[in-house]
């Protein structure tokens, strides 16, 4: 068992004792509380519980099926926290009188449903709930989200346009920047994120995240000083914020320091049982010849998948990724990425996951076929050329 694991394990040992009508609060690790931040989650999370247990108020299960997605994202326990906000807004009837209740419970199922990779059916949540509401920009980012996991990026940028008519803000500007950078617009996308970040308060968790996914397109593009220095501006505002370690992290095994990286991600996995960690964490030990301990991590990894899974958690790109680049069992990555394929064939990423993988193993021209779908929306992505190349030496 790693420290990862092991910490992972004496977080869920310290769970806070709740009523069985609404599910519990784990504890946060102490590197994720922020200040005063965690105080006031759980102060937020008894007076929502207590309503809901005295009153049943529908608008306290909404508010409360939103503090679980936050708390899912803020410290990775998704199979915790999604099923438990879908099981708070299970109560809320379908028939409820009050139309803006029926409507905020349709938009929070649908960004759950997102969470969890059931696209198809966000997709049938988000239309049914902007039938109830046309004027809200909440759900135009689901439908705009939906829309481009299916593929569908036509209607995924008319639904950005309507999102930020409504409501230019750090969501709807992340979204423009996300389709700008899937058109191939790759600076007029450095720009949007850059608004996104802008509209966010310092020290907030989603203005981290923004100015996370800022970094992470430095990074993709090659521009590593300015990715490292937005990493170490997370940090500044956030502290111990651990995806930003881990990017950190990431840079330092790019340039051959494992040991650093190392540290860095044994740093983030303590405070946040999250999938990628431990999934770098096995590229430094696979890089480094440590087979023992990469094998242990890997044992690690499907587990986690697996959980995942259990908890209705679609992790198929997840299992083709991980069998593919660190199993290198292509047979299974194929099974997994074709099974994806079929539920959304016009997907870029899942058109570029199959081409990566038919490159290695050889087949030129279904890899090829692949890649151009991949490439349908001009799309600039380092890796795309990538394959091309290898393609191109055969």
């Amino acid at each position: 068992m790693t420290n990862c694991q092991q910490d992972s394990q004496n977080q869920e040992n310290t769970k806070t004792t709740t009523s069985t009508d609404v599910n519990e609060l784990l504890n946060r690790n102490e590197a994720l509380r922020n200040g005063r931040e965690w105080e006031t989650v759980q102060n937020r999370y008894v007076g929502l519980r207590n309503t809901i247990q005295k009153e049943n108020k529908a608008e306290a299960r909404i508010k409360m099926a939103y503090l679980f997605i936050n708390e899912a994202r803020v410290t990775g326990e998704h199979g915790h926290y999604y099923p438990a906000a879908l099981a708070v807004l299970a109560e809320i009837p379908a028939d409820h009188t009050d139309q803006d209740i029926r409507f905020r419970k349709l938009a929070t199922r649908a960004s759950v449903e997102l969470s969890l990779h059931d696209f198809d059916q966000a997709l049938k949540t988000a239309e049914a709930a902007v039938k109830l509401n046309p004027y809200n920009a909440q759900i135009y980012g689901a439908l705009v989200d939906a829309n481009v996991e299916l593929g569908n990026y036509a209607e995924a940028v008319a639904m950005t346009d309507k999102m930020v008519s409504i409501r230019p803000d750090m969501r709807s500007y992340a979204r423009v920047a996300y389709l700008r950078e899937i058109y191939g617009q790759v600076d007029g996308a450095f720009e949007a994120m850059q608004l996104a970040v802008d509209a966010g308060y310092p020290g907030y968790e989603a203005t981290a995240w923004a100015r996370l996914t800022l970094g992470e397109m430095y990074e993709r593009y090659g521009k590593t000083e300015a990715a490292k220095q937005t990493y170490e501006q997370i940090l500044a505002e956030r502290p111990g914020y651990p995806f930003a370690i881990a990017a950190l992290a990431n840079l330092e095994a790019e340039a051959g320091h494992y040991d650093k990286a190392e540290e860095m991600l044994k740093e983030a996995c303590k405070a946040i049982p999250e999938f990628g960690f431990y999934e770098q964490l096995a590229e430094i030990y696979k890089s480094t010849g440590r087979e023992a301990v990469f094998q242990q991590t890997m044992d690690e990894l499907w587990v986690m998948l697996e959980e995942d899974t259990d908890s209705g958690h679609d992790m198929s790109l997840e299992y083709a990724n991980l069998y593919s680049d660190l199993a290198e069992n292509h047979d299974k990555a194929l099974t997994y990425a074709l099974g994806e394929y079929e539920k959304r064939p016009a997907n870029i990423d899942v058109n570029r996951v199959l081409a990566k993988i038919y490159a290695r193993i050889g087949e030129t021209a279904k890899a090829s076929l692949h890649l151009e779908k991949a490439k349908a929306t001009k799309a600039q992505y380092p890796e795309l050329n990538t394959i091309a190349q290898q393609l191109a030496s055969r």
